[in-house]
């Protein structure tokens, strides 16, 4: 079924609760009737709340003991059976795992990511295992992130083209970095374009420049700039500089560190 239902609580404790999902006919899902079941989501994986009840259409489950969301589906008519997907953050970095029990023509998939500002945008690829009944596990890893809340889905491709999405429960937040830093420009050598990553983990006034070998300013990449505490990383396109060394100084009101880049035409 392509929805979902989320019970929450306010102020209740030491209780127990039976959820009723009724469905019109089994005409309405694929696959054969006794294959439909109801998912309690745990906060990584389905777990089976209830089989169907084939002479009422229903899906019964009693003694929850803890609200959640709730779903309905059947067996039979998922080409990926997804029992686990959790995320990490590390530094600017967020690590994202999954686990499926079973797979059938499984292209792979699409990992899809968003904020309160932007829409979802895929940011990845993972090819899957095609056809397979046995656990396989996925990782991928969304690099060179701003601080920030994000949240991800899985949009998993069929061979045939259909597709399924599977979101990641809650978000994920890249916090402010504990310590100023400026990174080694990557790639370096360069030509023409590269990338500086730094951070600061207090609201600053930022400036970084960039010197040739002589000492002479070449590029004013920010300019006194105020910047709030978190991760950035400036894009420089070099293609009006001649090929040699050049030095890039970041500073702020305490921090200045500088660092040697290789521009080479």
């Amino acid at each position: 079924m392509k929805r979902y239902w989320t019970f929450n609580q306010y102020n209740i404790s030491n209780f127990t609760y039976n959820v009723n999902l009724q469905y019109i006919s089994p005409t309405d899902v694929n696959g054969t009737e006794a294959n439909i079941y109801a998912g309690k989501w745990d906060g990584s994986l389905w777990q089976l709340f209830a089989q169907a009840n084939t002479s009422t259409h229903q899906l019964s489950g009693t003694g929850a003991t803890s609200f959640s969301t709730y779903t309905g589906g059947s067996q039979s008519a998922m080409p990926v059976s997804l029992s686990s997907f959790t995320s990490s953050a590390l530094g600017r970095d967020i690590n994202l795992k999954w686990i499926t029990s079973s797979e059938t023509n499984n292209t792979g998939f699409n990992i899809e990511r968003k904020t309160t500002e932007t829409e979802w945008s895929k940011v990845g690829f993972v090819a899957g295992k095609g056809t397979t009944n046995e656990l396989t596990s996925y990782a991928y890893t969304d690099t060179k992130l701003n601080t920030g809340k994000y949240q991800y889905r899985l949009k998993q491709i069929d061979n045939n083209g259909n597709f399924e999405y599977h979101s990641l429960n809650g978000e994920v937040e890249i916090g402010v970095p504990v310590k100023y830093a400026l990174s080694q420009n990557y790639p370096n050598p360069f030509n023409p374009s590269t990338k500086i990553d730094f951070a600061i983990p207090l609201d600053s006034r930022v400036s970084v420049i960039i010197y040739d070998i002589t000492g002479r300013e070449v590029s004013n990449l920010i300019n006194n700039e105020f910047r709030k505490a978190g991760y950035y990383t400036i894009n420089i396109n070099a293609s009006t500089l001649s090929s040699g060394i050049y030095f890039y100084r970041m500073t702020t009101n305490k921090f200045i560190e500088t660092r040697k880049m290789i521009l080479l035409k």
